[in-house]
């Protein structure tokens, strides 16, 4: 393992082309998870504090279809962060310092510009989108104004996002993570200030979102000016460089449209069990929170392996990448049977966090106890579209996550759901996608033709025969 040496005060980064596969995984796979864990639990806070002291209307607001929007606009951006990141990852590890730093402005550009946009659009388009949902009329105004604050800290989001990407190509997973739990601990007093003190409903826990959105934007862009390293960020050398826009553009766009299949699937079906009223709703909108957790564990396993692929691929070193990908299923596999036991066990007490109602209680159960034993059904999809995004190859896992999740589910719900009006012709919709979409992502890996052509592509050497990768795997030299 190369550790570099810090300049002007930077942080200390690590090189992941060489080294124990599975611990050089781990040391990415835990900040992420910490720091995704600290993102779930401040989205989870709105939901507790808001359900506890405000109501369970006041909890469908902002879950339900203003979640799934949300999920919708943030996943716009993390797709295109991700491009950031696997370019960028792609330069580090090939040692193109010019490279890098023309990822990072282009980035910094790209933020600005796409954050604006979607900004407007998300704004503009709230009350249509939300009664397009079905959204109940109890609760239509609230979801309306709680979606329209939030979406003003676009683009703090989207600079978190995108910088912390840039930290984590080049190996800095800490920071990140650190301030990450500081916008959460700032989001979590600002809630309690907002909501249950002043008594702002949901405003409050929007406007709660936004500013610790604002403090996490803060302190990446303070960290990407001040350091001394390549991937230092000047705020007057910020422009598009047509070759690296391009190049990330090529796999933060499908990217974000995988991610915003399930996004788009995700909203039909909130169309879906928003139909059965606002019980319905708020159950599944508690269910979400907890269910969010296993999620943050399997996306964290999701980005280490991006980034680990992206930087062996630019140093072309292929068998790390496919060893990282048999080290991260079982690493996956582990994680989805833990989860699936643990909602199990503490189902109940969990939802009762977020609500005291008996009938949200009850729903809130039957949904856990039809979806959490299928959670590993998932972990291919996850492990094969990360490995194959970090070599660059981005839109062939977007169909394949286009036909398996979102053309499935659109189906079973314009279809089946006539014929079975219930919640649980809902449900199933989803381990039917997640075990037909692994089954194809299994055969488009397996098949290898897909890290071929990028190695064609990208003119690097070939991969070496088989048997010798099995030998260097083995000999720990590669």
């Amino acid at each position: 393992m190369l550790r570099m040496k810090p300049r002007g005060g930077a942080q200390a980064v690590i090189q992941i082309t060489e080294g124990v596969i599975w611990r050089q995984l781990l040391y990415y796979f835990f900040p992420i998870l910490f720091g995704t864990f600290f993102q779930q639990l401040y989205n989870t806070a709105d939901a507790v504090i808001v359900g506890q002291f405000v109501g369970t209307g006041a909890l469908a607001a902002v879950g339900g279809a203003t979640g799934s929007l949300a999920s919708f606009c943030v996943n716009l951006f993390v797709g295109l962060s991700t491009g950031a990141t696997v370019v960028l990852a792609q330069a580090y590890g090939a040692r193109d310092m010019d490279g890098v730093r023309a990822a990072v402005h282009t980035a910094a550009g790209l933020v600005l510009a796409a954050g604006l946009a979607l900004t407007v659009c998300g704004y503009a388009a709230a009350p249509w989108a939300l009664r397009a949902m079905d959204t109940p009329a109890d609760i239509l105004q609230p979801a309306i104004l709680y979606f329209r604050i939030y979406m003003l800290g676009t683009i703090p989001a989207f600079f978190y996002n995108m910088g912390s990407g840039i930290l984590r190509a080049v190996g800095d997973t800490r920071r990140p993570l650190y301030f990450l739990i500081v916008s959460c601990l700032v989001n979590i007093l600002l809630d309690v200030l907002l909501v249950a003190v002043l008594r702002l409903g949901v405003a409050g826990a929007a406007l709660a979102t936004v500013l610790s959105q604002i403090v996490s934007a803060v302190l990446v862009f303070f960290c990407l000016t001040r350091t001394g390293a390549a991937y230092r960020l000047e705020v007057r050398g910020i422009r598009f460089d047509g070759r690296m826009l391009g190049s990330i553009l090529r796999v933060g766009v499908p990217a974000g449209l995988q991610s915003n299949m399930y996004a788009i699937s995700n909203i039909l079906i909130q169309a879906a069990v928003n139909g059965f009223g606002t019980a319905t709703v708020a159950a599944w909108t508690a269910f979400g929170k907890i269910d969010g957790f296993y999620w943050m564990v399997l996306g964290a396993f999701g980005m280490s392996i991006t980034t680990f692929a992206g930087q062996n691929f630019g140093a072309q070193k292929y068998a790390r990448i496919r060893e990282s990908v048999r080290v991260c299923l079982a690493l996956g596999f582990g994680s989805a049977l833990l989860m699936s036991v643990f909602i199990a066990l503490f189902g109940e007490p969990l939802l009762g966090m977020f609500t005291r109602d008996a009938e949200v209680l009850q729903i809130g159960l039957d949904i856990a106890g039809q979806l959490g034993p299928w959670y590993f059904a998932f972990v291919c999809i996850e492990i094969f579209a990360g490995v194959t995004r970090g070599c660059g190859c981005s839109l062939v896992p977007s169909l394949i996550t286009c036909g398996g999740v979102c053309a499935l589910r659109v189906a079973w719900v314009l279809f089946l759901l006539p014929l079975c009006p219930q919640l649980s012709t809902v449900l199933v919709s989803y381990p039917v996608s997640w075990v037909f979409t692994s089954i194809l992502f299994l055969i488009y890996y397996l098949q290898g033709g897909w890290l071929r052509r990028r190695i064609q592509k990208m003119g690097y050497a070939p991969e070496p025969p088989r048997g010798r990768r099995i030998k260097q795997d083995i000999s720990g030299k590669h």
